[in-house]
């Protein structure tokens, strides 16, 4: 193994372990600080599981950091116990708190998971800086646009088509279209599409971008162009110090002439630290500004490279963005509950088969994405961070036995019978459920294993 790629496993690696310990961390604090608010005991405070790697007792709860980094508990005094206590001992016990008070020590790990989420985003708006908001309309492969005289529209393309397989290949997003056109190398690609509920095959060969103004070969057939005008102006940025403004049309950079908010891009990510030139319509009337991309880090083909960043984002992409730090507490809110919801509306068209499930990630992913943004500076870091802690509490929120979701539900079938259920049933809820997730796990790993050897 070369140095170069001990170095690239190490760094993600360690940042895997950093993100993840923070969210595992806010999570079980969640359950930690509402247990001790309700008068529960609280015996263990993990970070990890398995074989305990060094602990400290402090009062009545032993900190510990354990071998597995894949998760954490919080043991409380009286979850499992059988036989009679003593009132001293109810006092503190888990199991003899009122429904009301055990659903909120459980519901508390997910809510402190979205709390941070919601810390992040409001720090990040807070800025001034724009916050991304996908939604699956905005994802999916569905054809928004066509270039005239382009591949897609000399083979027959239509606006509103959506692109299910690329060469026998599933497609769920525009993302994996443009990777897949990207990667091309010019050939001819056999492309599916369901239009008004009928499935269409076109055989398409995308063409080199001309002018192409960069080294490397650039492939388009016309559908995954949007517009050069700016959406969006990051504060301190160097698009904003260039004086760059929201609407701005850019026409040409360099004296290339620019039709696309790719082709823009492309260029301005190759010009690293290189003053360009920008020729812009601002209402009608033309405007030269000298811009020049700052430089950021990235990977490619999974070795790090300099990119080219001006901060500014383009049509077709929702972003939220505060006046004020004050503002930026109420529109955390917004970017917290829209993050959810895509991420909601993710699981069910999974769930559902609408999207494919390879999407499914384990830890492998997670910290190849840690890495990732760590390359990117640590507020891509936080970004993620966030996202991740929105998975993380909305996943821990499912009815699967064993997660604090199923643990809830649970609870619901306490309210509505007025009675715990049996002990039998639930060990045999626990065992379904932990088959359940183990086979998630599994099936996460295989997708990992999956995009290493691809």
């Amino acid at each position: 193994m070369s140095p170069d790629l001990i170095y690239v496993v190490a760094q993600k690696l360690w940042w895997f372990l950093v993100v993840l310990g923070v969210l595992v961390t806010f999570h079980e604090f969640g359950h930690f600080i509402v247990a001790r608010w309700a008068g529960v005991k609280v015996l263990k405070f993990s970070l990890g599981f398995g074989p305990k790697l060094f602990s400290r007792q402090v009062g009545d709860t032993e900190y510990l950091v354990s071998l597995i980094p894949l998760g954490g508990y919080v043991k409380m005094f009286g979850e499992d116990l059988g036989g009679s206590i003593s009132p001293e001992e109810q006092e503190q016990s888990f199991v003899h708190k009122s429904l009301l008070k055990r659903s909120l020590i459980v519901a508390a790990g997910p809510g402190f998971n979205f709390l941070l989420s919601y810390l992040i985003f409001s720090a990040w708006l807070a800025t001034g800086a724009a916050l991304p908001i996908p939604t699956f309309e905005e994802l999916s492969p569905t054809i928004a646009a066509i270039r005239a005289e382009s591949p897609a529209s000399t083979s027959g393309l239509e606006v509103g088509d959506k692109i299910t397989l690329i060469d026998e290949e599933e497609i769920t997003t525009k993302h994996e279209v443009y990777g897949m056109i990207a990667e091309s190398q010019g050939r001819a690609l056999t492309i599916e599409v369901l239009r008004r509920g009928q499935h269409k095959t076109f055989v398409i060969t995308p063409e080199l971008m001309d002018p192409n103004p960069t080294d490397e070969p650039i492939y388009l057939i016309g559908i995954e162009e949007a517009e050069p005008v700016v959406t969006s102006v990051m504060p301190d940025m160097p698009a904003m110090i260039g004086g760059l403004l929201e609407n701005d049309r850019i026409i040409e950079i360099d004296g290339i002439p620019i039709h696309t908010w790719s082709q823009m891009t492309t260029i301005v990510q190759g010009s690293a630290n290189q003053p360009l030139e920008f020729l812009v319509d601002r209402q009608g009337a033309p405007l030269t500004l000298t811009i020049t991309p700052e430089s950021q880090n990235a990977i490619k083909d999974d070795l790090p490279v300099e990119v080219g960043k001006i901060g500014i984002t383009g049509p077709g992409r929702s972003v939220l963005r505060s006046e004020s730090p004050l503002m930026a507490l109420f529109q955390g809110i917004h970017a917290t509950w829209g993050w959810s919801e895509l991420t909601v509306v993710g699981i069910y068209k999974m769930l559902t088969g609408e999207i494919s499930s390879k999407h499914l990630g384990g830890p492998i992913m997670i910290a190849s994405a840690s890495g990732t943004a760590a390359e990117h500076g640590i507020a891509d870091v936080a970004f993620l961070v966030a996202i991740l802690s929105i998975n993380l509490g909305i996943l821990n929120l499912l009815p699967i036995p064993i997660l604090d979701g199923g643990h809830l539900f649970f609870f619901a079938c306490e309210a509505i019978l007025r009675r715990p259920l049996g002990e039998r049933q639930r060990e045999f809820a626990q065992q379904v459920g932990l088959v359940l997730l183990f086979s998630i796990m599994i099936f996460a790993f295989f997708n990992d294993i999956q995009r290493l050897l691809q």
